[in-house]
């Protein structure tokens, strides 16, 4: 069924509704969302996860399920009322006119088949060419997204390809019938920074191409910052706030995008000048969306007369800038620009931990059936670093780096091969956590990315915390263990009666500041932080943080902040190691790593993250090519085969010198020091569009 198409809009959704149907009724995802894309353009959505981005990408597809439906409004794609299409009409719109990138990969691959035969069937579905044409298109589509050597990228399985490696195929797969929108759904999450500056170049190079137009989401607002030209907030279904970029990060209106500007870590500040801003309490359920202001229940500026009155109006806030509050106004004399200020701890110079040569190095047995040479992996090699009391070193660089292995190592999840690991006077290098004291378990605890792999799900929250207690001996009678695990809920600024809760029950930053309650069960003296934040949202993020630094200052622990991401870790760290295939490429204070003299390595980390700030110019800088195999590392520099500063010869047949730069900055590099302190800074600040105001 077709509708007049609208002017300047490729894609309208007007007063759109989405329902899911359940037996105990119908409950509203989104109540009425209006929202107009114009060819070629790019327009980004954020929110925290809950908002209805997603489903708003599933009703626009049609792919709402038996449960969902769009009960009010229209969706039109391109003249063509979509909400209203039959299935025959969807499938025509579907691939050729409007295709999807999904966040994993995996999910959009089938393992069992090639990839050649998974994208020939792209064009000879919707197109009805020949499986000869159809592999020659898919061909060519591999070359458009650089990926090399396509003819053995298409007889290859995707468990045979990098993760990057697979998401540039899944967005070829969907650009292979040339649509005319590109939905992607958070296509970067998980990915290295690397791979993730990789992928969004690919698809800005794509989009001026193709002339694709883009609905980009994403809660990395670093992310829409570069790749989007408009800006849409929501929140609970609702768009609360829509902008030109530039405008939206400069002028933010809305109280809710003004908090979650404030939870974005920046890499002109740090834990000494700035403290995160969390939006305080939790989104409500659908089945209990507040009356007026979905966002009143958690806004300082509530005001029952004016805001929780239905419905809240669109109001122009500037040239093409609507925000739905009645109070935007006043919203400097409500809404904190500042936070009560996290005082961090104060590094000590005690010892705490400290590295001397630590290397692992992983047998893989004989090359084939016994016969030939036999084969290792070097996961890491001669770490050498310390980490003092009360000190947050930071431990950054891509997968493969060796960086969760040096984690487990100290958690004493493996022991090492060769060299020491001091921790508190003690050597645990070859000390497994079956091997160690109750002493030295306790003295060393660990919080990992997924909280799920801490909790047992059929036990209550509380139960592994009072297992810690129990085993480290600080507590055995029920009700000492219940004041402990009382006092540790608190701790983490969790209500006490969670503690009863399965951990299904609960939301996934609670589930991680349970994680990190159980692991100071024990007073640890060294925390070790194996991406803990990385995949919750930027206020839960941002609250985690401010826990963690407030836990710190409190109890003096040292913390190994294990991370790939360097704006998060510009604002937490003390100290930075670099880390490159198994090696130390640079270490030192982090604002001596976030400033010249860097690493080359270092260098393209930095130029490579996505700057949650339109009016930064960033140095375009890529790495070319995948890491060398761990089984066979380059006898010289690990790093030189992707070095776009290499020298020749000698980076390729002699290992790097230890150079020392000022404040105790290390570098591992044939490069001087002297020619690495003449680099260009990565970050310069250009000049703010007229109209808009400069950020804060």
């Amino acid at each position: 069924m077709s509708a007049p198409p609208a002017p300047d809009g490729l894609l309208v959704l007007d007063h759109v509704k989405v329902e899911y149907v359940s037996s105990v009724g119908a409950v509203t995802a989104i109540p009425d969302l209006s929202i107009t894309i114009r060819a070629g353009e790019s327009y980004g959505l954020v929110g925290e996860s809950g908002c209805g981005k997603s489903t708003l990408l599933m009703a626009i597809m049609g792919y709402l399920g038996p449960t969902g439906r769009i009960a009010n409004g229209r969706i039109v794609f391109d003249g063509a009322d979509v909400s209203a299409a039959d299935p025959a009409s969807l499938a025509r719109i579907r691939g050729r006119g409007c295709s999807i990138v999904y966040q994993d990969p995996n999910a959009a691959l089938n393992p069992t088949l090639t990839i050649g035969k998974q994208l020939i069937e792209v064009p000879m579905l919707h197109e009805g060419v020949d499986a000869k044409t159809a592999r020659a298109k898919a061909r060519q589509i591999l070359t458009d997204v650089h990926l090399p050597d396509p003819d053995a990228v298409l007889d290859r399985y995707p468990h045979q390809l990098s993760g990057g490696q697979k998401q540039r195929v899944v967005i070829a797969m969907a650009l292979l019938a040339n649509p005319k929108l590109l939905l992607l759904d958070e296509p970067t999450t998980g990915l290295d920074v690397t791979v993730e500056a990789a992928v969004l170049d690919l698809v800005n190079e794509l989009r001026e191409k193709y002339g694709t137009t883009l609905l980009y989401i994403s809660h990395n607002l670093g992310v829409i910052a570069k790749v989007c030209d408009r800006v849409g907030v929501m929140y609970l279904g609702d768009l609360v706030e829509e902008a030109p970029v530039h405008e939206l990060f400069a002028n933010p209106r809305h109280p809710y995008t003004r908090r979650l500007l404030a939870c974005v870590p920046r890499l002109d500040t740090d834990k000494h000048t700035t403290t995160f801003l969390p939006i305080p309490g939790q989104p409500p359920s659908l089945a209990g969306r507040p009356r007026g202001c979905s966002f009143g229940p958690r806004c300082a500026g509530f005001d029952a007369p004016r805001c929780g009155v239905a419905p809240i109006p669109e109001e122009p806030a500037g040239p093409g800038h609507g925000v739905r509050c009645v109070r935007w106004r006043e919203l400097d004399q409500f809404e904190k620009t500042d936070a009560e200020h996290v005082a961090p701890a104060t590094p000590g110079v005690e010892q705490v931990m400290r590295s001397a040569d630590l290397s692992k190095v992983y047998d893989l047995g004989n090359a084939f059936m016994g016969f030939g040479s036999s084969r290792q992996l070097i996961a890491n090699e001669d770490l050498s670093f310390q980490a003092n009391k009360g000190e947050i070193l930071a431990i950054v660089g891509e997968s493969g780096s060796g960086k969760s292995t040096f984690a487990r190592i100290l958690a004493g999840l493996q022991d090492a091969s060769a060299g020491k690991l001091m921790v508190l006077g003690d050597d645990l290098s070859r000390m497994p956590a079956h091997k160690r004291t109750l002493e030295q378990l306790a003295a060393v605890q660990m919080v990992f990315q997924n909280p799920d792999a801490t909790l047992n799900p059929s036990h209550t929250a509380g139960f592994s915390i009072g297992r810690a207690l129990k085993k480290f001996g600080i507590a055995q009678s029920r009700k000492d263990l219940d004041a402990r695990v009382k006092e540790l809920f608190g701790m983490v600024r969790l209500s006490p009666h969670l503690a009863r809760q399965r951990p299904g029950r609960l939301s996934g930053g609670q589930k991680q500041r349970v994680a990190i309650a159980r692991a100071f069960a024990g007073d640890p003296k060294l925390l070790v932080a194996d991406e803990p934040v990385s995949a919750l949202d930027v206020s839960v993020q941002a609250a985690i943080v401010n826990l963690l630094l407030q836990i710190q200052a409190r109890n003096g622990a040292t913390i190994v902040f294990i991370s790939h991401d360097l704006a998060l870790v510009r604002h937490l760290a003390d100290r930075v190691v670099v880390m490159y295939l198994g090696r130390v490429m640079e270490m030192g204070p982090v604002s001596s790593i976030f400033s010249p003299p860097y690493h080359p390595y270092t260098e393209a980390l930095l130029a490579a993250v996505p700057v949650p700030d339109p009016t930064v110019k960033q140095k375009h800088l890529r790495l070319e090519g995948e890491p060398p195999s761990p089984i066979n590392v380059p006898l010289g520099c690990r790093f030189a085969a992707r070095c776009p500063r290499k020298l020749g010869p000698v980076c390729d047949e002699t290992p790097p010198p230890e150079q020392a730069a000022p404040d105790g900055h290390m570098i591992a590099c044939h490069i001087p020091v002297a020619v690495l302190a003449r680099v260009t800074p990565i970050f310069q600040r250009v000049q703010t569009p007229a109209g808009a105001a400069n950020p804060s």
